[in-house]
């Protein structure tokens, strides 16, 4: 059994309860826009020393004018999609502003026939797709940019029986529950 943290659109800030919920988890998948490769060291050492690896995919905001210069170095190494076998599948992402939101989760499902979930961002906004297989879904942003709600994360538990995912999010700073923008569907 794997437990994978599944978050994205950090956009430079990362929430220390998000860093909580990673330091949970056998391995991290960011789903791009992360802007600082401190970002990507915070998670790394929250998953400790022997634990899994942590995994990313570069957003349409993960560009060298917008990740500061001391960091801009990784950005070649990040990849635009990956795919990771874990028990039980394989999980594909990719930070999804590469296709269209009108039909996004049919678009993604037809890219990645093969998974058994696909992982996208780019929308800043909690999605648990399990219509039909492969499964979409989107972490939401795990920073302070349009968190809708509140930064969130995802946490999947993939095993040979089975995979199940739980959703974690938190009240914003400063705001009571329920209080800022409403929320609207999104795919």
């Amino acid at each position: 059994m794997v437990r994978v943290a599944i978050l994205s659109d950090t956009h430079g800030a990362l929430d220390p309860r998000v860093l909580a919920v990673v330091a949970s988890c056998d391995l991290a998948v960011h789903g791009g826009d992360i802007g600082s490769g401190d970002v990507l060291e915070a998670i790394a050492a929250r998953l400790g020393p022997g634990a899994g690896a942590l995994h990313a995919v570069l957003g349409n905001n993960d560009v060298p004018a917008k990740w500061p210069e001391y960091h801009r170095a990784l950005l070649p190494r990040l990849p635009e999609r990956l795919e990771i076998d874990l028990p039980g599948g394989r999980l594909a992402v990719i930070h999804g502003h590469q296709t269209p939101a009108r039909g996004r989760h049919d678009r993604l499902r037809r890219i990645f026939p093969d998974t058994h979930v696909i992982v996208y961002g780019h929308s800043h906004r909690l999605v648990m797709d399990r219509s039909a297989l492969p499964w979409v879904i989107n972490p939401g942003a795990a920073g302070r940019s349009r968190t809708f709600g509140g930064p969130s994360c995802l946490v999947l538990t993939a095993s040979r029986l089975g995979w199940h995912l739980e959703s974690h999010r938190f009240p914003t700073p400063g705001k009571r529950p329920g209080q800022g923008r409403k929320m609207r569907p999104s795919n």
